[in-house]
């Protein structure tokens, strides 16, 4: 083998990275002319990038369903079951306190969203929103604005009043193309 193909050989090997410079004495030769014997060095990464490290994956090609209606629609009268259910179990007999209602309003929205995402309804986008606040002779509007399909997005309300607190759950199902 000639001197230039192992500088080349020596080349490839230091590029592609993890080459003990102790194992091939000739190479050790070459790179510690002049230098310090005692040292030992280690590559373990490419300084330079090449085409060696580069790996090109193939893109993957997803198919169009060319479904523009949902094939099973958003069951509003159990969606309101649920939130029923739900409400009653968690705040019937509950007092309000600010930051247990605070607590309340995060885990009673996971249960519900859960609980809607048990109903496998394919293709719809689950939004769940939560109120609870003092019920101390005040009155409160609720209202939420979104871009809306007529046809194929709906939503599900409840509202429940006990001693000393209220709570108003919607719950949107908006069909996603």
């Amino acid at each position: 083998m000639s001197d230039v193909a192992k500088d080349k050989a020596a080349r490839l090997l230091k590029k592609r990275g993890s080459v003990n410079y102790q194992s091939n004495p000739e190479v050790k030769a070459k790179e510690n002319a002049g230098k310090n014997i005692d040292a030992i060095s280690t590559v373990s990464y490419s300084e330079e990038s090449g085409h060696y490290d580069e790996v090109v994956q193939p893109a993957v090609q997803m198919e169009n369903t060319f479904q523009l209606g949902p094939t099973k629609h958003f069951p509003v009268a159990t969606v309101n079951n649920i939130l029923e259910e739900v409400l009653t179990s968690y705040l019937q007999e509950e007092r309000y306190e600010a930051e247990l209602c605070r607590q309340m309003t995060k885990t009673i929205s996971e249960v519900i969203k859960a609980r809607v995402k048990d109903l496998m309804i394919p293709r719809y986008k689950i939004i769940v929103l939560i109120h609870i606040g003092q019920l101390n002779k005040q009155s409160m509007r609720i209202g939420s604005r979104c871009i809306w399909d007529t046809t194929n997005d709906t939503f599900s309300s409840y509202a429940l009043q006990n001693g000393s607190l209220f709570a108003v759950a919607n719950v949107y199902g908006v069909y996603f193309e």
